[in-house]
């Protein structure tokens, strides 16, 4: 395994944004895949760091608060020898009344290679990549798509079931407003697993069986037939709305619980993208238990950023 792959993928890579999983083939999540697995290597090293994307410049353009997502692309980004610079909206220009694609356009000016965006607006990704020559990075936008994330999920599914092929995962919560679960169910599909969307129904819209999953609201009677649990943060900011009576109701019917684990398949891989609420979604002892992969995630999330950064870095002449 080398540490800077010399063939990404098994065809040539053309894309210059990386904005959704819902645009791309099961040829191109797979080429992904496979690249973040060669460079998930180097973070065994003594020296953590290859000249991949010597002389890049990469933009960390974060509209709303993040740890993991931030911090793992920049930490992907420098692994590759990049150059990085973070950027934060309420101590820039735009507190004084500059637009968004100002600013944009004014980073880009400075050399800027590649533009990792988060914003609460969906689409916003998407619209820059129309306004800039950078490459462009959706690291989240509103409740819309979150790219790498869904592709870090991937990852850790792959790694430890070896195929999506005839698999059933669970996404288990807040369905309607959660960007996660979006990219997970266009990976998943695209890749031939079976998709099951549980929580209440105020949070699962019946609608969503148009994209070709299986709807449902009761956990214990879907369980038993899961291969893979991800189970998604329930939003407290929307409590307020009355999605659900109580957060101690939700966790009676839909955390995941040691006793629940016991009656699930003895092979099941609980994953959670975090921040996790212990003692609502989860039971610190399945969190931390011999069936969790949160902390995988994680790991593997720092190779899916070194692999999508790579691709979109222009080190491909063919890209568009």
């Amino acid at each position: 395994m080398t540490a800077e792959p010399s063939d990404p993928a098994p065809f040539a890579w053309t894309r210059k944004h990386l904005l959704g999983l819902e645009e791309l083939s099961r040829e191109e999540i797979t080429a992904i895949l496979d690249t973040a697995e060669a460079f998930s290597e180097v973070s065994n090293r003594s020296r953590k760091k290859v000249p991949a994307l010597q002389g890049r410049i990469v933009f960390n353009l974060f509209f709303e608060n993040s740890t993991r997502t931030r911090t793992s692309f920049s930490l992907a980004a420098k692994r590759l020898s990049a150059d990085v610079q973070d950027f934060s909206a309420n101590v820039s220009s735009i507190s004084k009344g500059e637009t968004f694609i100002d600013t944009a356009k004014n980073i880009e000016a400075m050399g800027c290679d590649v533009m990792v965006v988060r914003h609460p607006t969906p689409g916003a990704p998407h619209l820059l990549s129309q306004h800039v020559q950078s490459s462009i990075i959706n690291a989240g936008d509103g409740a819309h798509e979150h790219p790498t994330q869904g592709l870090l999920d991937l990852m850790t599914i792959r790694r430890a079931k070896g195929s999506f092929e005839g698999l059933t995962v669970a996404l288990l919560g807040d369905i309607a407003h959660s960007r996660v679960a979006r990219s997970n169910i266009w990976g998943l599909l695209k890749l031939g697993a079976k998709v099951i969307l549980c929580g209440p129904p105020t949070l699962v819209p019946r609608s969503m069986e148009r994209l070709g999953c299986e709807v449902a609201y009761h956990l214990d009677e879907i369980l038993p037939r899961c291969d893979v649990v991800n189970v998604l943060r329930i939003q407290f900011e929307r409590q307020q709305r009355g999605l659900f009576p109580s957060v101690g109701e939700y966790s009676q019917f839909y955390m995941m619980t040691r006793e629940r684990v016991r009656k699930a398949k003895d092979d099941l891989l609980i994953l959670a993208p975090g921040p996790i609420n212990r003692g609502v979604e989860l039971t610190p002892e399945v969190a931390d238990g011999d069936h969790s992969a949160i902390l995988d995630q994680v790991h593997n999330g720092l190779a899916v950023r070194m692999a999508v950064l790579y691709f979109l870095s222009g080190k491909n002449p063919d890209a568009e």
